[in-house]
């Protein structure tokens, strides 16, 4: 069963092998047990129960708490030849008929539905009257008050299991949970004894950094500016802070977008589409944005502000890398972000016992943000699973090598201007004052009589400025939260200028990368925005950017080259891959690069001299694919070895047989293969392939009849 489940693997979504996880899963899915299955964003839990969907009865029935998701879901699913539907709010009463109706008679082998349906009596009786084989919950988290998005309505899937005739396979999908939130998930949905699939919570593919002190502003512009073209994120705590930075870059020639819960859903639905089809590099938003975006080609997610909790954060984080590509998730810290997270739980609706459990989860955010130790086995430790390693080398504590600067005499003398100037000004007034400005505010308000003026003034304005901010971050100042922030002095403040602590500090710095010209990869970004754009789908449904960059590597120029791209499944191929192939022929053709392998003599030639002088005895078999992948037809192999074309076949079929990449529609006649399949399934043939070709046209031969039986074996 499981070998089915590689071919199918491979046939539509182009991978040759299952991920960590994905087959233990699978197996547990098709042996008929509840599994309940924990992966990290990315992991790939999608294709645990979109592969059995294949292999089983009647229909699968995802339940998921994300419209966009549902959409993005089954445009791929659509797209690679699966037959998939969704049922939510966005449809009218008689779309909603039309597409029950169409289950009903076994037109879909997936449905995917939001959890508030299953509170309807009468769209839960149509469904009961289905033959429902597998119950997928993704978001499974969402049913316990403990995880970070509970919603009610998760409350009544277990109810819905319940009143179905045959109780299906039921299967929990979730990327982040506490040991709390697991036990919740396996009584509250009702799993029974399941299969616990855990295959960790790490990402190693991102880089997580913490950064203080900084101006923000600042920071990200710079930041966005060395990752220019890249697909990104930054998250803000408010809408405010969300508008604000979005002007701030509208002004800077940035394709930017805004999303937050205060816009008109056609203005949300907009910046959201501008996103996923490329349109646009930059989304800034609030928490409202991003729980239902596939996008897979994310290169970078930062956090304006500290989140409310791990879980959140790591969820959010964790929209970066979803293609497996090394991609930085990092979080500007200020003390200010821990009033702004304390006063959305004290005007929130929960109860005082809930809110106890929001403060305890807010004091881990902060911890994270404090900590000294590798951030990646915090976060591990945090869901409970050991981290080995004391160091992961991948996040801003482990690669931290500067050296510590004492800025004790910088901190008093900041200090000191704040406390003369009677704590009424704001950060630019104080650095104004330090520098020695002949402002006009300056002189009006007599601030250059003031005994620290000019005391800073070969100090550079960006230096004063990234001080005062880790001044602020460490508690030795205090920024007001109004329009007009001022700065204030704190206890710790006088300890400094005591000289009773010492300050220190590192300069946080953004690393400057060398940034790699691909002409080929850009040439394939354009067809796939072409395409993007002509079929109406999200550019990495269409292909990944891992399979973009495999393919402006290995060059390929024929459709079965491009077969063996991690990514390209037959479907796809078969729909786009002669644009593609065109691409890199144009490219090579206007580089003068030579196509490897381009002339079968040589290489015939150069594989018989390797095995007559190989000291290894090599399977017959075995030779005759290496001829025939060399781009020799199956009778000038048979010509060459001396060997029959029935024997030459045979080994063909034989290597695909033991896995290796043969293209069986290089067998099949155009045109023909549909003939083919209605033969195999009308004549009783046990296995004879005579009594098949009898009602066949004369000019299709064994080998097509054989490929096809090959191509399609549960047929017949």
């Amino acid at each position: 069963m499981i070998e089915q489940c590689q071919l199918l693997l491979k046939k539509y979504f182009g991978f040759c092998e299952f991920r960590k996880g994905q087959e233990k899963a699978v197996r547990s899915v098709l042996s008929k047990k509840d599994t309940f299955i924990i992966m990290p964003t990315g992991g790939g839990k999608s294709l645990c129960y979109q592969i059995p969907a294949l292999l089983q009865e009647g229909i699968t029935l995802v339940i998921s708490p994300l419209i966009s998701l549902m959409k993005d879901q089954v445009d791929s699913l659509n797209n690679v030849g699966i037959p998939a539907t969704f049922i939510n709010s966005t449809l009218s009463p008689g779309e909603i008929d039309e597409r029950l109706y169409r289950a009903y008679i076994g037109e879909y082998r997936l449905i995917y539905v939001s959890p508030e349906r299953l509170e309807s009596q009468g769209f839960c009786s149509r469904l009961l009257g289905m033959h429902v084989s597998i119950i997928a919950v993704d978001e499974a988290h969402c049913v316990s008050q403990w995880g970070h998005d509970f919603r009610p309505s998760y409350r009544f899937i277990s109810d819905f299991i319940n009143k179905l005739e045959r109780r299906p396979v039921v299967m929990a999908l979730t990327a982040t949970a506490t040991e709390r939130v697991k036990k919740d998930v396996i009584n509250l949905l009702g799993l029974r004894n399941p299969e616990i699939v855990l295959t960790g919570f790490d990402r190693s593919n991102l880089k997580f950094s913490v950064v203080n002190g900084v101006d923000k502003k600042g920071y990200i512009s710079k930041f966005v500016d060395e990752h220019k073209g890249e697909a990104g994120i930054i998250y803000t705590a408010t809408r405010r802070e969300a508008e604000s930075l979005y002007n701030y870059f509208s002004g800077k020639e940035i394709k930017v977008g805004l999303y937050h819960a205060g816009m008109s859903d056609e203005e949300r639905n907009k910046a959201q589409d501008a996103f996923i089809y490329d349109d646009i590099d930059l989304i800034i938003a609030t928490n409202a944005f991003g729980m239902g975006i596939d996008k897979s080609n994310v290169r970078f997610v930062i956090h304006y502000n500290m989140p409310k909790n791990m879980e959140a954060y790591y969820q959010e984080a964790g929209r970066a890398g979803r293609d497996g590509e090394e991609s930085e998730c990092i979080l500007l810290f200020s003390p200010g972000d821990v009033q702004t997270q304390k006063y959305f739980i004290d005007a929130s609706n929960l109860s005082e016992d809930l809110k106890a459990i929001e403060y305890q989860k807010l004091q881990k955010m902060v911890d994270y943000c404090h900590t000294s130790s590798c951030l990646r086995k915090f976060i591990l430790e945090y869901f409970g699973e050991e981290s080995l390693e004391e160091k992961c080398n991948n996040c801003s504590i482990c690669c931290d090598n500067r050296q510590i600067q004492d800025i004790t005499i910088e901190a008093q003398k900041i200090i000191s201007c704040v406390y003369r100037a009677k704590e009424r000004y704001g950060k630019n007034m104080i650095i104004d004052i330090l520098k020695g400005s002949k402002g006009k505010k300056i002189i009006e308000n007599k601030l250059h009589e003031l005994s620290t003026y000019g005391i800073m003034s070969t100090e550079k304005r960006e230096t004063i400025n990234l001080i005062t901010n880790k001044l602020c971050a460490d508690g030795y100042l205090k920024m007001t939260e109004e329009q007009y922030p001022v700065l204030k002095l704190t206890p710790k403040s006088i300890d400094v200028l005591k000289n009773q602590v010492k300050v220190y500090m590192k300069i946080d710095k953004i690393e400057e990368r060398n940034l790699t010209d691909n002409e080929l990869l850009e040439l394939l970004k354009n067809l796939r925005k072409n395409i993007s754009n002509r079929e109406g789908l999200p550019p990495y449904i269409v292909f990944h950017d891992s399979t973009l960059k495999e393919i402006a590597k290995k060059m390929p120029t024929r459709k079965e080259d491009l077969l063996t791209i991690k990514g390209c499944g037959e479907k796809k191929v078969g729909l786009y891959g002669h644009e593609v192939c065109q691409v890199v022929i144009n490219y090579m053709e206007a580089k003068g690069i030579r196509e490897k392998n381009d002339s079968p003599k040589e290489n015939k030639e150069e594989i018989m001299e390797f095995y007559k002088f190989s000291e290894e005895k090599v399977k017959s078999h075995i030779i005759t694919f290496n001829l025939y992948n060399s781009g020799m037809s199956l009778k000038e192999i048979s010509a060459e070895r001396g060997l029959s074309l029935s024997t030459i076949e045979n080994h063909i079929f034989q290597c695909y047989e033991e896995g290796f990449k043969v293209n069986l529609d290089d067998l099949i006649p155009k045109n023909y293969e549909n003939e083919i399949l209605e033969a195999i399934e009308k004549v009783e043939h046990n296995g004879k392939l005579r009594a098949i070709k009898e009602v066949l046209p004369s000019e299709i031969g064994y080998t097509a009849i054989k490929a096809v039986l090959y191509k399609y074996r549960n047929v017949g």
